[in-house]
């Protein structure tokens, strides 16, 4: 009984092989936070190594990324990542949206909630030193207070929908 049930699992198991998710390797940047704000080498190397997984259009897939159901699960992990910062499309929102998530990544980044913890518990380069988190923060004040310097302040509030 436990060898058909064993058997019956390795055949649902080879079967969901064949039904994979699409890969985010679109690469499409053109609305890239970089086009808009400076994005200096040394911010642009903790992105790509803590952040650009999830946040943006390219994703650097592990090996393990090939099997299912783990796949559907990154999957769901990139959607929902890009649903709340895509750096890649950072452009394409609006003002006083870019200003709330430049926000949201110095308070995520100084209470240590980005990268995840179940992010950087399989890549461990990822997690952020101190000296990290700070250039990370300091750079998200630096582009709100250009922002602040250039647009009127009402333009960066975003405004409660019903």
């Amino acid at each position: 009984m436990i060898k058909k049930l064993l058997l019956a699992l390795l055949v649902v198991l080879l079967v969901l092989q064949a039904f994979r998710p699409e890969k985010n390797n679109s690469g499409k940047k053109e609305n890239d936070i970089s086009s808009l704000y400076p994005v200096p080498s040394n911010v642009e190397q903790i992105l790509t190594k803590a952040c650009n997984d999830c946040h943006s259009n390219n994703t650097v897939y592990p090996w393990y990324a090939e099997i299912q159901p783990v796949a559907w699960w990154l999957d769901d992990h990139v959607k929902d990542g890009k649903k709340h910062l895509n750096f890649n499309e950072f452009a394409s929102y609006r003002l006083a949206k870019q200003y709330h998530k430049l926000e949201e990544v110095f308070d995520e980044v100084k209470i240590g909630e980005m990268p995840l913890e179940s992010y950087t518990v399989v890549h461990r380069d990822a997690k952020l030193t101190e000296a990290e988190r700070t250039v990370l923060m300091d750079w998200s004040v630096a582009v709100r207070d250009s922002m602040k310097a250039r647009f009127p302040a009402d333009s960066l509030i975003l405004k409660k929908t019903k």
